[in-house]
């Protein structure tokens, strides 16, 4: 068996970014070496666009609030870079910049991808380990209860969590023609990838504690829209809207 490569050198990471500054320059760290990564600034008012910039990621700005509409912006400029840069991309990774997630350990979830054995590949929190408090009991429960919406509406599949970290084939990704612009966007993309007949796996990944307040299970109110938009997104994509 040929050992993992020391560079991706056709895999973008795209991480959005909201006031992230204590912890945006750890997972920058931490990544190994791809092609490009990409930090979608989503209005941070502190200096995470600055400091991204001096770490040698490409940053665009968001200013409309929103973790898929980050995460569609993020897209966008994939795109460019292939259509007017002509950058061989073959896998998007997806990774939250708050320093929860275990960067360094990607390669888990590229190499199926460029082995061709997988075209999504999703890091289960809830499968790996996680250190204590990371996530706190209504995320645990809220994503347990999405996994089981996802199997009521959409048939039998293995999804044990919405985690963040997850890469994908980029053909494949461009086929979901993704939309959503809210809390929405991961179940979008594990349900479509679904109806897409997409080769998909999880894997388990640890889960440490994130740097700084969470802007959705930190609050009641973060947690009561994050709560709806679930239910309304499984609802929605589950019934082939959108």
């Amino acid at each position: 068996m040929s050992s993992p490569p020391s560079t991706y050198n056709s895999v973008v990471v795209v991480i959005p970014a909201l006031n992230e500054e204590q912890s945006l320059p750890l997972v920058l760290a931490d990544l190994p070496s791809v092609v490009r990564v990409i930090v979608v600034d989503n209005g941070s008012k502190d200096n995470t666009a600055a400091l991204a910039v001096g770490q040698g990621a490409t940053v665009v700005a968001e200013p409309q609030r929103g973790y898929g509409k980050a995460c569609l912006t993020g897209l966008g400029e994939v795109e460019r870079l292939v259509e007017e840069e002509k950058l061989n991309v073959e896998v998007v990774v997806f990774a939250d910049a708050d320093y929860s997630d275990h960067v360094h350990a990607i390669g888990a979830l590229i190499d199926p991808i460029l082995a061709d054995q997988q075209d999504f590949v999703l890091g289960s929190r809830l499968l790996g380990n996680r250190e204590p408090g990371a996530m706190p009991f209504q995320s645990v429960y809220g994503n347990k209860f999405a996994c089981w919406l996802m199997r009521m509406f959409v048939g039998k599949n293995d999804y044990t969590d919405l985690g963040p970290l997850r890469a994908i084939r980029y053909v494949s990704l461009k086929q979901l023609a993704m939309v959503d612009e809210n809390f929405g966007w991961t179940i979008e993309m594990q349900i479509k990838a679904i109806r897409h007949g997409l080769r998909r796996v999880e894997i388990p990944v640890a889960y440490r504690k994130r740097i700084g307040a969470s802007k959705i299970s930190g609050t009641v109110s973060g947690t009561i829209k994050a709560g709806t938009k679930i239910i309304y997104s499984v609802w929605k994509y589950g019934r082939g809207r959108g």
